[in-house]
Parts: C-alpha cells; structure tokens; sequence
C-alpha cells in the first residue's frame, strides 16, 4: 500500500496494494479499496463504500469477459456516500458529489461538480459531463452519453436494447440514450434505446420518448409530442 499523506481512516477498512491517496483523506468504517485506486485530496469515503471493484459476468451474459482494468481515479473533493460502490476503470471528476447506496461501473467518466443522487445506476461504458444532476433513484444504462449541466430527475429509465433480450441479432445493436448539454428529463419518465435528446431539449414528467426531442423543445405524453417551446428565462445560455 502506497500512502502518500495521513488520512483519518475507520474500523475494518481494507485497503489493497498500489493505492495512493492525497491529503486530508476520510475514511468510513467497513470500506473496502482495490488494488491500484487513486484518490485525491480533500475525499470524503463514508462506511461500506467500496471503490475499484472488478466486473463480474452472469453465466448466460453476452457481453465479452473482462480482465484485467485499469484503475479507479477519484478526483479532489469528492464525496462518495453510504453504501455507494464504484468499480474499476471509473473517473470521478473533482467535487463530485456521490450519494449513499449509488452504484458506478466500469469505464464510467462523471465529470466535476455533477451529482449523482442516491440510489443512481450508471451503467458500463457511459459518459457524465460536467455540473450535472442525476436525482435518486434514476438508472442511466450502458452506452450513454450526458451532456455538461444536464439534469436527470428521480426514477428516470433509460434503455439501450430494442429486442428485449431476445435473438442474436440485438448483439451488435446496444445503443445507449445521449442528453447533450443542458437537456432535462423530468420524474418516472422512459426514453427508448438510441433516443438523443438535444441542447436545451425538455422531456415533461411521466412521459415515453419514442424519437429524438429536438433543441429547445419540450415534449410531453406516451408517446411524446411536442408542447411548446422551452421558455427564453429557463434556457441554459440564460441562467
């Protein structure tokens, strides 16, 4: 174990070899750090949080087998919460904030200063920008791609796979949603796999998206259509 500063660390914490951390480090009890992690300065890790965990495969999984890794980066000022777990190859960006029982996998990027609310899946191989809000309980699936000041609200579902798990065919054909910056979903809504919502572009609560929302458009409804447009006071380039 390399540690390159003091840290204030709890009871049974288990820390793996190769890990370096910078200073002012917290540790909560019950923490488990896998080989090779990078932590910044000024990091907050509060009980049974678990950081750099290796992917593991279902049995009857199509996705290929993954070996080795790199490591997991947390950047300076992060904040990872109860119960939160992120695995290997995963960025955290400086003073991202990480609520209790979130779950970050492999080949994650979630840029500075974005939020990830409590009880958040993001899942493989998806990008989060900057000063983003991803609100409790949301589910970003593989394959996505958020835009910087993007804004997730609670129990969003998005989707990455037309056939529903069913023939061959879907193998090469997993596509998760994009969100380009400042694009915002409101609660419960779902948005079908592929389905780009572009800048500034506004998805009403509750609603199916079931093609494209075009810039500074809100839509709302199953399937949704669009309302009106986005008004000038609520436009990112505003704010």
């Amino acid at each position: 174990m390399k540690v390159t500063n003091p840290m204030n660390k709890g009871n049974n914490v288990i820390i793996q070899e190769e890990v370096s951390f910078g200073e002012n480090v917290v540790i909560g009890n019950n923490v488990v750090i896998y080989k090779g992690t990078k932590i910044g300065n000024n990091v907050i890790i509060q009980d049974n949080v678990v950081i750099g965990k290796q992917p593991t495969r279902a049995k009857a999984s199509i996705l290929p087998e993954t070996k080795l890794l790199p490591p997991t980066i947390i950047g300076d000022g992060v904040t990872i919460g109860t119960s939160s777990i992120i695995y290997e190859n995963a960025t955290i960006g400086d003073e991202v904030f990480v609520a209790d029982l979130a779950t970050i996998r492999e080949r994650v990027t979630v840029g500075e200063r974005t939020i990830v609310g409590r009880g958040v899946a993001i899942e493989n191989d998806s990008k989060v920008g900057k000063r983003c809000k991803l609100e409790t309980n949301c589910y970003i699936t593989a394959y996505s791609e958020l835009g910087n000041d993007v804004f997730i609200a609670p129990c969003v579902v998005t989707t990455n796979d037309n056939y529903m798990a069913r023939s061959k065919e879907r193998f090469d054909k997993f596509k998760g949603i994009t969100v380009k910056d400042g694009g915002r979903i409101g609660a419960n809504s779902t948005i079908l796999p592929g389905k780009i919502i572009h800048e500034d572009g506004t998805v009403a609560a509750a609603s199916v998206v079931t093609k494209d929302v075009e810039q500074e458009i809100i839509v709302v409804g199953t399937p949704a259509k669009e309302l009106r447009k986005v008004p000038e006071n609520q436009l990112l380039r505003n704010q």
